[in-house]
């Protein structure tokens, strides 16, 4: 998981918790994790496991799926489908690997904010 996607989630993870009026405390044991772990994957320093995602989503009542989706993440195990644009964008030779890295975060980004019917066509 990227520090961007990590970022993303922990941040889903932090309105969902602060929406459901938990402390981190009470979440976190809610959760199945310590105070401190629940602490840094809020703020992005730690990308959690399948198996912590799980726990949280489960104390949020929600899916896992959902704490993917609404971070712009495609949920572990699902395949990603071949995209010649990343592909395209990986392979040209008289780009940097900062330019890579910024388009393939840009073409990300307005893929993940596509509606939902455009996105497989």
């Amino acid at each position: 998981m990227s520090p961007r996607a990590s970022a993303a989630l922990g941040e889903i993870i932090r309105r969902q918790r602060e929406l459901s009026e938990l402390s981190m405390r009470q979440f976190a044991e809610l959760a199945g994790i310590s105070n401190p772990y629940l602490s840094q994957i809020e703020r992005g320093l730690r990308a959690p496991s399948q198996h912590v995602v799980d726990g949280i989503a489960q104390a949020l009542h929600l899916s896992a799926d959902a704490l993917y989706e609404q971070a712009g993440m495609t949920p572990p195990g699902e395949e990603a489908e071949d995209n010649a644009v990343l592909d395209a964008i990986a392979a040209d030779p008289r780009l940097t690997s900062r330019q890579r890295k910024a388009l393939a975060e840009i073409y990300e980004s307005f893929v993940a904010s596509a509606p939902a019917g455009r996105r497989s066509s």
